[in-house]
């Protein structure tokens, strides 16, 4: 398996694209039955090989990622051939940008010197999809990139 596998509640909300899945294999819905009952290890593998053409599908269309800790805000762009990232640091312990509130003074204190905003960028690997995939694991989530733009025109950001 390249990826993870889909949760069950994943699973479940893929139920119709899974039943084509099958399809495209031949295999009816009863003797998926039949597979799942007589030989659960040929189930699995089409389980983590349906996971992993769905994961395939949704990292190529991915092009923004954020990643929230209490004090850092990570911010990328993917391209084709390099990462674009937009960090912002607060360095005030009591703030939690995660938070209603803390987001809130980070929205109001963007120019205060408790802020640090800094980008970076780095090249992409030879398999795109697994550098995004490795960011997801580690927290991000894959959005419209409507922060990062935010970001980019408020400072200089390199293309």
């Amino acid at each position: 398996m390249k990826y993870t596998r889909l949760t069950k509640e994943q699973l479940e909300e893929l139920h119709q694209e899974f039943i084509n899945f099958l399809a495209s294999q031949s295999i009816t819905a009863e003797e998926w039955q039949d597979i799942k009952k007589n030989k659960p290890d040929v189930a699995e593998d089409e389980l983590d090989v349906f996971s992993d053409l769905v994961w395939e599908g949704v990292l190529n269309q991915a092009k923004y990622l954020e990643h929230f800790s209490k004090q850092q805000m990570f911010l990328f762009r993917i391209g084709e051939v390099k990462m674009t990232l937009v960090g912002v640091k607060v360095e005030n312990e009591t703030i939690d940008i995660r938070t209603k509130e803390g987001y809130r003074w980070l929205q109001d204190n963007l120019l205060n010197e408790s802020v640090q905003i800094y980008t970076s960028t780095k090249e992409i690997s030879e398999d795109r999809n697994k550098d995004i995939f490795a960011l997801i694991t580690q927290g991000a989530n894959i959005t419209q990139g409507e922060l990062f733009n935010y970001f980019e025109k408020l400072i200089e950001v390199e293309e």
